[in-house]
């Protein structure tokens, strides 16, 4: 698995609904223990640094944390059981999304502690259907 999409993952999200908010579903494993910068804690304290900031810069930027928990079973279903935690945040739309992603905040300040705390992430885009 990976932290980081691919070409083709990015030009799939850009293809979709450009007009509505995008609602990511982010699905998140730790590692045991945090390294780069953030050796000598968990996998998650990195992550939970990044996730401070992250939200705080998301949500100057239009978007909102909608909720973010543990993970403790996986109920229907194969090939989730890795994973930590999940959390949903909602950005304005795809393009709002891939600029906070891709701004030199996110990118060089704040993403050393999401790569050095973060071992895996399942990252879906999701719009809202209609009634």
């Amino acid at each position: 698995m990976s932290i980081y999409p691919t070409p083709e993952q990015v030009q799939k999200l850009v293809a979709g609904p450009q007009d509505r908010p995008v609602v990511m579903i982010n699905l998140l494993r730790f590692k045991s223990q945090a390294d780069g910068p953030e050796e000598g804690m968990s996998g998650e304290e990195a992550y939970r640094r990044y996730a401070i900031k992250m939200r705080e810069f998301v949500e100057s930027k239009g978007g909102r944390f909608i909720w973010i928990g543990r993970i403790d079973s996986q109920v229907i279903g194969e090939g989730g059981e890795g994973f930590h935690a999940a959390g949903l945040v909602e950005y304005p739309s795809r393009k709002a999304f891939l600029e906070i992603a891709s701004d030199p905040y996110v990118q060089e300040e704040i993403g050393a502690s999401r790569s050095a705390g973060l071992e895996s992430q399942w990252l879906l885009a999701a719009t809202e259907m209609p009634s």
